[in-house]
């Protein structure tokens, strides 16, 4: 009985903190669910999202793994510097460093290929779940049934890029084993460079300042879409004209004030609010930590390589800063999920569940053993992590090893049918696999390649007896690192992969071609790749039992608590609402949510990353802010903080007011909202953008670019 009457005060105290938490990443189909009219919007939702009509969803655009926005008839595109960042050190040279000093084009004429990005603006959707599940039934083996979905999705996809010539589709999973959805997009494969401000303000306060509030970057640049003359997606040419966007955001200079209603429209990444106490285990204590230890030494590395020679520090620069975000991302989930008992919690919560399931003999019989079988799952990932965190990254943290990679398996899948390849082999991303190889060379410098050759190698070495590689044993297992070295600095100084011609050249031979190239990074590949297929075999046979186990455990968590999910972000379209809002990281201390201009004059040290360009200060100090004062603030506002629901994938995102128009550019979250990917609080979840105010400021006044205010009729 006391157990009993326990369990139900926790059922009750977490159901109250349910009603108290909003999610917030809300796919477009159920924006007119929301009543947003009595949540502070002055709009018809329908200007939003009109599914037969234009609304302000069709001015978004997923920019390679971040979001943009139109904001002119010209396809011009507001996102953030860091999204821009890797054209701009593609872009750079060393006599021509628009990392470190800006990029701006004054007529349309001097925009440059912003080369890696594509924007992509969604057309349709259309749920496709039956057709997806038609393929499998409980009789099939796990592997045969994630080969199954995957072969259904390829079809599905295949057929509907035949039926509509020039569009991208993409079929994303909603819930697994469950519910599937069809998007069709429009790709346009020609973006340029227009202003990226210097990496001083595009990058204030730098790693320091990054996952952290207050904040003071002003992290935006403008970008441009182009398409053919007659307004179809082309590849870059000088004879391309500006994308002409079916709607554009209008920028609002006035800003927002404490307490606005706000919302974001986005395509955020991945979120994991609905796994198991299981997933939530394997990643803190195996995943994350080698990633983030592995990070931190990549960065270190790459930092000393390039400390004294500029050159060899841009190519390093988009790695690092990648690999920092990252790095810097985990620590803040890891602290978080300590802090908050995560495991713990989401175990008293299946407990519950589990309560209610035996407490019915149909629903044991049904759903019973699920989460117990969910668990054997992780725990043979568990038991496994540390060879399978090897592999993973002996192939991707190596540049030429993982194109020797790259190499020999293209000679393997082409050989294929088309819908029997792996992804990055069939027609319709070969053009962007091939593209990737010379991306791959752009920033390549042998000394750093050889440390990372040789970390990995003794991480795989130092496996313990029952997780050793044999392919790896038998080549180093027992060998000096004299010896190592030599062999390392051998299979350099033959391989002719660091040549970008020889390599394309050798993408898609047939192996016994292959073979007869000699190369010591394909031999690698090639006598590593049957403990890749075999990892391969075990991820689809466990990726079929998870798909089958969490669509039944969904099916009974919504029984339990009599409501439909908001399924977890996977880089769709979404929509999050909330209010300019502070917040209290900690006992006796208050963040207000919006900063300004007088705060990046308190941390300039004049040394990175707080080195402010003079103009900056000069215009301070004469208090020339021109028309983005704020009378209240009486100074211009620099970013600013909501409690919007953001995740990786919503870097970029427009932040719109109440009446639709844009105010802001989000960047970044609050350390304590690191853990958003698998929990969400309205007491600390918390996003942060570049105030407009800041961007039109910096725009205007420090970079000259008038023309660029004049097109957004300001």
């Amino acid at each position: 009985m006391i157990k009993r009457c326990f369990l139900l005060i926790l059922s009750l105290l977490l159901l109250l903190q349910l009603g108290l938490a909003d999610e917030g990443m809300y796919p477009i189909s159920e924006i007119h669910k929301l009543n947003l009219r009595a949540k502070g919007l002055r709009i018809d939702p329908k200007a939003i999202y009109n599914p037969n009509g234009i609304g302000l969803i069709d001015a978004i655009v997923q920019l390679s793994g971040c979001t943009g926005s139109f904001i002119s008839s010209d396809g011009l595109i507001l996102t953030n510097h860091h999204c821009a960042f890797g054209a701009v050190q593609a872009a750079s040279t060393k006599e021509n460093d628009f990392v470190t000093n800006g990029f701006l084009a004054q007529t349309r004429q001097e925009e440059i290929q912003a080369r890696g990005i594509s924007a992509r603006i969604l057309e349709s959707y259309r749920d496709v779940s039956k057709d997806v599940m038609s393929v499998v039934n409980d009789k099939m083996e796990l592997g045969d049934r994630t080969k199954a979905i995957d072969k259904k999705i390829k079809e599905i996809v295949a057929e509907t890029e035949k039926k509509y010539p020039g569009k991208r589709a993409e079929v994303s999973e909603m819930f697994a084993g469950k519910t599937y959805v069809l998007f069709l997009s429009t790709m346009l494969r020609d973006v340029r460079l227009v202003y990226v401000p210097p990496r001083s303000i595009g990058e204030f306060g730098g790693e320091n300042d990054n996952w952290v509030w207050p904040r003071h970057t002003g992290d935006f640049s403008f970008l441009r879409a182009y398409a053919a003359p007659d307004g179809s997606p082309a590849e870059y040419s000088t004879n391309n004209i500006p994308y002409h966007p079916k709607k554009f955001l209008k920028v609002n200079p006035a800003g927002v004030d404490e307490g606005d209603f706000t919302f974001i429209l986005g395509y955020p990444g991945r979120t994991f609010r609905h796994r198991t106490s299981h997933y939530l285990a394997y990643e803190e204590n195996k995943r994350m930590p080698y990633v983030a230890d592995l990070f931190d030494w990549q960065i270190s590395t790459m930092e000393a390589m390039g400390k004294n020679d500029r050159a060899i520090a841009l190519k390093h620069d988009t790695r690092i800063k990648g690999l920092a975000n990252t790095m810097k991302n985990y620590r803040g989930k890891l602290l978080g999920m300590k802090r908050m008992h995560l495991v713990a919690n989401k175990q008293s919560e299946e407990q519950l569940l589990q309560h209610f399931i035996d407490s019915d003999p149909q629903r044991k019989a049904l759903y019973g053993t699920v989460l117990e079988e969910i668990g054997k799952v992780y725990q043979e990932m568990s038991d496994h992590a540390a060879s399978e965190l090897v592999l993973d990254n002996l192939r991707s943290t190596p540049t030429l090893l993982g194109l020797g990679f790259t190499i020999y398996e293209s000679s393997l899948e082409l050989q294929k049918p088309d819908l029997d390849r792996l992804p990055a082999y069939m027609e319709r991303n070969l053009a962007n696999t091939k593209q990737g190889l010379r991306q791959g060379l752009r920033n390549y410098y042998e000394p750093t390649d050889k440390a990372f050759v040789k970390h990995i190698l003794m991480q795989a070495l130092a496996l313990p007896e029952n997780q050793r590689i044999d392919a790896i044993d038998k080549q180093f297992r027992g060998r000096s690192e004299q010896e190592t070295d030599q062999t390392i600095n051998s299979a350099f100084a033959q391989t002719k992969l660091a040549d970008p011609e020889a390599l394309v050249a050798a993408f898609g031979k047939p192996v016994g071609e292959i073979d007869q190239i000699e190369d010591p990074f394909v031999r690698a590949a090639k006598m590593m790749y049957p403990s890749y297929q075999k990892l391969q075999e075990v991820r689809q046979r466990r990726e079929g039992a998870l798909s089958k186990l969490s669509a039944l455990l969904v099916d009974v968590k919504q029984r339990y608590e009599k409501t439909n999910f908001i399924p977890d972000a996977n880089s769709t379209l979404r929509l999050t609402f909330g209010r300019i809002k502070g917040y209290s990281p900690v006992d006796a201390t208050y963040y207000k949510p919006i900063t300004t201009l007088a705060g990046v004059i308190e941390k300039t040290t004049g040394k990175d990353p707080y080195a402010t360009p003079q103009k900056v200060l000069d215009l301070y100090k004469a208090k020339d802010f021109g028309k983005y004062k704020n009378a209240k603030l009486k100074d211009v506002p620099v970013a600013i903080l909501y409690d919007m629901d953001t995740t990786g994938g919503n870097s970029g995102s427009p932040v719109m007011n109440a009446k639709g128009e844009l105010v802001g550019v989000n960047f970044d979250r609050a350390y304590e909202a690191t853990i958003n990917d698998y929990a969400w609080s309205e007491s600390y979840s918390r996003s942060i953008a570049v105030d407009i105010r800041y961007v039109l400021w910096v725009t205007e006044k420090v970079g000259g670019a008038t023309h660029i205010l004049k097109e957004l009729g300001l």
